[in-house]
């Protein structure tokens, strides 16, 4: 099994093909996309490819350390910036092409007026650390 991170961005990515912005969504087109995202954990989390997922805020803070004794630099809040990321979901599956099978699946959720957003995905595994076997050569 594999792990791999879908990313679902809010700007940033390609366009979709239903691409008007869920701040234009009305109140019941966002359940109903919502709802396609909680069936589509629900039906992954059965067939135990499911790990975990949020939906994140648009706001956000880029930190950094600054140096023994001082506080962490901070600057934002930015919810204008050029790329941002609604929201992400980590699944554990056999092959890369069920990965992309199921990153497809999910881009299809509904949008404005219903119909599938077909929103470009960002799909990345996570990093393997593969242990050696001789440190000593």
């Amino acid at each position: 099994m594999a792990k791999y991170l879908l990313l679902k961005h809010y700007r940033g990515a390609p366009a979709a093909a239903n691409d008007v912005p869920m701040d234009q969504w009305t109140p019941e087109e966002i359940s109903a996309h919502m709802q396609f995202m909680r069936d589509f954990a629900d039906r992954l989390e059965k067939t135990g490819e499911y790990v975990d997922g949020q939906a994140l805020a648009p706001e956000g803070t880029w930190v950094r350390y600054d140096g023994e004794g001082r506080p962490p630099v901070t600057d934002g809040p930015f919810a204008e910036t050029k790329d941002l990321i609604a929201g992400w979901m980590v699944i554990d599956v056999d092959t890369y092409e069920r990965a992309v099978e199921l990153a497809g699946e999910l881009s299809a959720a509904p949008g404005a007026g219903g119909k599938p957003i077909h929103e470009w995905l960002e799909l990345r595994p996570f990093l393997a650390v593969n242990p050696t076997t001789d440190c000593h050569g």
